[in-house]
């Protein structure tokens, strides 16, 4: 049996156990030992089957403790609007200029928002954007007339969650560095986020499991009741 690395034999915690929200984020900071500041993530199993229209868990929520990232924001607007977005922070703003960039390979850019007059021209980009999770929607709030809000938002703290296949919701709630009250802080609000997006097919059981890591380090079980 090959030998596991240092890094993983020197690991500490119960990963079998169930722990209280409180004490799976100790254990997550105690074991994000790599040289960069690394992400704290959280993965929710959710009861729904996602093949289904009507079970469908897509939003967006404003983490109170923000994301800890340097979001990149690239906005498609025109006149007024363009200006908005770049007196917010945007790092990219335009329209057929900034179509032709993006359709030619440039994806420096980590958000995508777009004012509504604009979507005709960004829809020309969904084989681009749409496999990598960049396509503006509405419901997450990236195409709206409020260019200059939505890229405020994006860069402090607002995180996109989108149920996958298997029924799983997997979001980024802040950094190693961040205080322990305020990681915990953003999980009970992304939780309280997905439990306001439960869909109308939903049945049974909705928030299953919720799992904590670190980007370097083990996972570790949270007790959902904790939660709250």
């Amino acid at each position: 049996m090959a030998k596991q690395p240092k890094r993983i034999q020197a690991w500490t915690g119960d990963r079998d156990a169930t722990h209280t929200v409180e004490a799976a984020i100790a254990l997550v900071k105690a074991n994000a030992k790599a040289k960069f500041d690394e992400s704290i993530e959280i993965s929710v199993n959710l009861g729904v089957d996602p093949r289904h229209a009507d079970q469908q868990v897509r939003g967006v929520v404003n983490l109170p403790s923000g994301t800890g990232r340097d979001v990149r924001v690239a906005v498609f607007a025109k006149d007024a609007k363009a200006a908005e977005a770049t007196a917010a922070g945007a790092e990219h703003v335009g329209a057929e200029d900034l179509y032709e960039k993006i359709a030619g390979g440039f994806m420096d850019f980590d958000r995508v928002i777009a004012s509504p007059d604009m979507m005709a021209l960004v829809g020309r980009l969904g084989k681009v954007l749409g496999p990598r999770g960049l396509m503006p929607n509405p419901k997450v709030g990236t195409v709206t007339p409020n260019v200059g809000q939505a890229v405020k938002d994006a860069k402090g703290g607002a995180v996109e969650f989108r149920v996958e296949k298997a029924g799983i919701v997997h979001a980024g709630i802040g950094k190693a560095s961040f205080t322990d009250e305020a990681l915990i802080i953003n999980v009970k609000a992304l939780v309280e986020a997905l439990n306001r997006s439960k869909p109308s097919g939903a049945k049974g059981v909705y928030v299953k499991r919720i799992g904590l890591s670190s980007t370097m380090g083990p996972g570790f079980k949270v007790d959902v009741a904790s939660v709250g």
